[in-house]
């Protein structure tokens, strides 16, 4: 009598079901790994050229000539504003970075935008 192979030995139809349970559960896995790559928001990073627009505001506060307490009070509301706008700009997934400690690669300029957010917390005009 001819002894069977191995192969012949095992049950046909459970190995083909164990292949498509194991199919099944690699596609499952992938499609969980596809989905959270797909849903993780990316991160954009841009720059800011803070010291430069804090050193304008200053040194046009210190052209103004008018009185020095106000002057102060204005550079401390325009710090804070400053401030506050880097933080409301970094939510999202995004990265602020001052221009000044990048030193290698190309990455998008902010400042038109941190200066517009500024000029808005400082406007009188705003209101809740």
């Amino acid at each position: 009598m001819a002894k069977p192979s191995l192969l012949q030995s095992f049950n046909r139809p459970l190995v083909l079901r164990l292949s498509a349970v194991l199919l099944l559960v690699g596609l499952l896995l992938w499609g969980v790994w596809v989905s959270r790559e797909l849903a993780r928001p990316r991160e954009q990073i841009v720059t800011v050229r803070l010291a430069e627009t804090i050193a304008r505001f200053v040194d046009a506060e210190a052209r103004a000539q008018k009185d020095p307490q106000e002057g102060q009070a204005r550079t401390l509301a325009y710090l804070k504003a400053a401030e506050a706008a880097v933080q409301d700009m970094g939510t999202g997934g995004r990265v602020v970075l001052v221009a000044e400690a990048v030193l290698a690669g190309e990455v998008p300029d902010a400042t038109p935008e941190l200066e517009r957010r500024i000029a808005a917390r400082l406007s009188p005009e705003k209101h809740p």
